[in-house]
C-alpha cells in the first residue's frame, strides 16, 4: 500500500484541477466497483452495490496550491493561495504547474521576518522576462507543492497527505471489503479546500443514508504543540467536532462500536480548526447523518506532512468494517 500512498501523493491536482488524480484514482478502482461516474464538479463517484441503504463514503482528492494572478515585466509570478497556505512554509519551496513547469518561492527584502505575508512573496521560474513567462504559465494556472514522498519506515511524509493518504485509506477499502451491506457511495470529492463544493453537489445527487467523511487532522504530539489529544501511532480518529461540523452523535457512537467490537485502536478528535467535506454532507437537503474518520497527521498544509503507516492501516480496516456493519441510527 504504501506504494499507492506514494503514487497518489506525488500527483499533481490542486483545488480546481484534479484531472490527473481523479484519472489515476479511477483506473485503480474501477475493476472492484460496479459503476464509475464523473459529476459536473468533477467529483469521482464510485458505487459498490450490496444492498439496502446508501452509505456514502468521501474522500477529498484535491490538494492546496497556488493561483497565478500577476506576470511581471521580468517574468515573476505572483499568486493567491488555492487552500489554506502559510508564508511562513513556502519560502525556498517549490511548486510545479501542469505543464511541468517548476517554480521556487521567493521572498522580497523584509526588515523583520514577522512581516512576512503571501503579497511579500513571488514564484521565479527561471525567466528573463514577461514574454518568456507566457510562454510557460498564464494568468490563472494553478501550481502544486513539489516534494517527493519519503518512507521513514513507521512514519510516511510528503505533501498532499491531505488527503492523499485517505484516498488511499478508501481505495484499499474498496478492494478488501466482501460484504457490504450498503450500497457504497465512495466519492472522491473535489475542491475540499476552497469550500467543501465537491462534497456538497455530490451529496445532493446521492443523497445517502449515511455520510462519513474521510480526512487528516492534526496532532498534539510535537514539542510545544497545540493542546490536542491525538497522536501519531494510536490510531485513526472519530472525530467529535470540527469548525464545520458537529458529527451526528449515533454515527460518532457506531463508529466507535464498530471499532471496538473489531479491535481496532482509534483515539477521539476534537478539532478546533479546520473543516471537511462532512460539514457539507451534514447539510443537504433536509439534514444527513454525518461522521468522520481521520488520520492524525503532522505538519498540515506544508511540504511536509507526516503520518504514521500503522495508523493508516488500521483506518483501511475501520472503512471496511464500517461498509459491512449496518448502521441502525
Amino acid at each position: 500500500m504504501k506504494e499507492l500512498i506514494k503514487r497518489v501523493v506525488e500527483t499533481y491536482g490542486p483545488s480546481g484541477s484534479e484531472e490527473c488524480i481523479r484519472d489515476l484514482i479511477k483506473q485503480e478502482i474501477t475493476p472492484y466497483v460496479d459503476e464509475v461516474q464523473v459529476d459536473a464538479l468533477g467529483n469521482l463517484i464510485a458505487i459498490k452495490r450490496g444492498g439496502g441503504k446508501k452509505l456514502m463514503l468521501a474522500s477529498h482528492m484535491d490538494e492546496i496550491g497556488v493561483m497565478v494572478t500577476h506576470i511581471d515585466e521580468n517574468g515573476f509570478l505572483r499568486f493567491y493561495s488555492v487552500g489554506g497556505l502559510s508564508p511562513f512554509s513556502l519560502i525556498g519551496n517549490r511548486c510545479y504547474f501542469a505543464n511541468g513547469t517548476v517554480g521556487v518561492f521567493g521572498m522580497e527584502k523584509l526588515d523583520e521576518i514577522k512581516d512576512l505575508s503571501m503579497k511579500k512573496i513571488f514564484i521565479d521560474i527561471g525567466v528573463d522576462s514577461r514574454e518568456e513567462a507566457l510562454k510557460k504559465v498564464s494568468l490563472g494556472d494553478t501550481a502544486a507543492i513539489k516534494r517527493e514522498f519519503n518512507d521513514l519506515g513507521n512514519r510516511l511524509v510528503s505533501k498532499a497527505m491531505d488527503n492523499r493518504v485517505s484516498c488511499a485509506v478508501l481505495i484499499e477499502a474498496l478492494k478488501q471489503v466482501q460484504n457490504p451491506v450498503y450500497d457504497i457511495y465512495a466519492v472522491f470529492t473535489t475542491q475540499e479546500e476552497v469550500g467543501l463544493r465537491g462534497a456538497r453537489v455530490a451529496t445532493f445527487g446521492i443523497t445517502p443514508d449515511v455520510g462519513i467523511a474521510i480526512d487528516v487532522t492534526r496532532t498534539g504530539d510535537t514539542p510545544k504543540s497545540a493542546t490536542m489529544d491525538v497522536c501519531l501511532g494510536k490510531g485513526p480518529t472519530v472525530k467529535v467536532r470540527d469548525s464545520s461540523v458537529l458529527c451526528t452523535p449515533a454515527v460518532r457512537r457506531h463508529m466507535e462500536q464498530v471499532a471496538k467490537a473489531n479491535g481496532i485502536p482509534y483515539q477521539l478528535e476534537v478539532l478546533e480548526a479546520g473543516g471537511t467535506d462532512a460539514g457539507a454532507i451534514q447539510l443537504t437537503k433536509s439534514g444527513i447523518p454525518a461522521g468522520v474518520m481521520s488520520i492524525p497527521c503532522r505538519y498540515v498544509h506544508t511540504a511536509s506532512e507526516m503520518v504514521d503507516y500503522r495508523d493508516v492501516e488500521q483506518g483501511v480496516r475501520l472503512i471496511v468494517k464500517l461498509m459491512e456493519t449496518d448502521y441502525q441510527g
